[in-house]
């Protein structure tokens, strides 16, 4: 990916200096929680989050903090990343006659505190509809790589597209219906329309590759590739294999790794965000 010389988005909170401590957590499903949900990103942290109970304090403080060079670049890349989706989805909503409010990231290592409610750096990247923030601690990229075999740049870059996605989502009063919905049905229905809205999140992700690339060329040989790898390794059904060895299709909540890669791939391909209504399709 082209990004060195890019603009670099203000809208970036770092917080990996500010220790975050809960107290009362104390084990049990909540913990049992958060770590089945270390093999995915993009979950609504308010599913996650009810489950760890409430009445919890949280206690923050700041402590010294060094980040390594590495860190320092990823830190640049996911500045740029975001400008980028920032120049995309203020394009698109003017567009559509609308004003585009950009989203902060706010960078996080071990734990953090947002208005969806405390969460640990196993429950992996996330947006926030409440605050309309994207959390991501940056040594989720080393699980992207190793854990999850999923490396390169535009990998990463995927994973913030993919939590702006979900913002676009919360904008256009998309999330709004879907939690309504969720309400109404049962827990297999519920993980079904989960599935919908995942989908779309990876379809607008592409949107946005499509436009930064044909508008500002950033792709470079083997980026596409790289993307679609990240969409493949991430499927409910890998990690399930993975984690089990066993798959139950009724239980995905994010999507199989075949209608990841195929529903980021038409928002790459097409560009075009009326192509990405998930909720419509009669086949994913």
């Amino acid at each position: 990916m082209r990004w060195e010389t890019e603009r670099r988005s203000e809208n970036v909170e770092d917080r990996r200096g500010t220790r975050v401590v809960r107290g009362g957590v104390g084990g049990g499903l909540g913990v049992l929680v958060l770590a089945l949900v270390a093999m995915y990103f993009g979950v609504d942290p308010r599913i996650v989050l009810e489950n760890v109970g409430g009445g919890d304090t949280v206690s923050t403080e700041q402590v010294e903090y060094a980040p390594s060079p590495e860190e320092e670049q990823l830190r640049e890349f996911v500045a740029v990343v975001l400008a980028d989706t920032e120049d995309t989805w203020n394009e698109q909503f003017r567009q559509m006659g609308r004003r585009y409010e950009e989203p902060i990231l706010v960078l996080f290592s071990g734990a953090v505190e947002s208005a969806c409610g405390f969460a640990q750096a196993a429950t992996g990247p996330f947006y926030c509809p409440d605050d309309h923030k994207l959390y991501l601690d940056l040594s989720f990229y080393e699980d992207l790589r190793e854990r999850f075999q999923a490396p390169g740049d535009f990998a990463q870059a995927y994973v913030v597209a993919h939590e702006v996605g979900h913002h676009v989502q919360t904008l256009l009063g998309i999330s709004r219906k879907f939690h309504a919905a969720q309400q109404r049905v049962g827990h297999a229905e519920a993980n079904a329309l989960s599935v919908r809205l995942e989908l779309q999140a990876d379809c607008l992700a592409g949107v946005w590759g499509n436009h930064a690339n044909r508008t500002r060329h950033i792709l470079e040989a083997g980026d596409m590739e790289e993307g679609l790898n990240a969409a493949t390794a991430i499927g409910d059904d890998r990690l399930q294999r993975r984690a089990t060895g066993t798959v139950t299709p009724e239980s995905f909540t994010h999507g199989s790794s075949a209608q990841r890669v195929r529903w980021f791939k038409r928002g790459l391909e097409t560009g075009d965000l009326e192509r990405c209504d998930t909720f419509s399709a009669g086949a994913l």
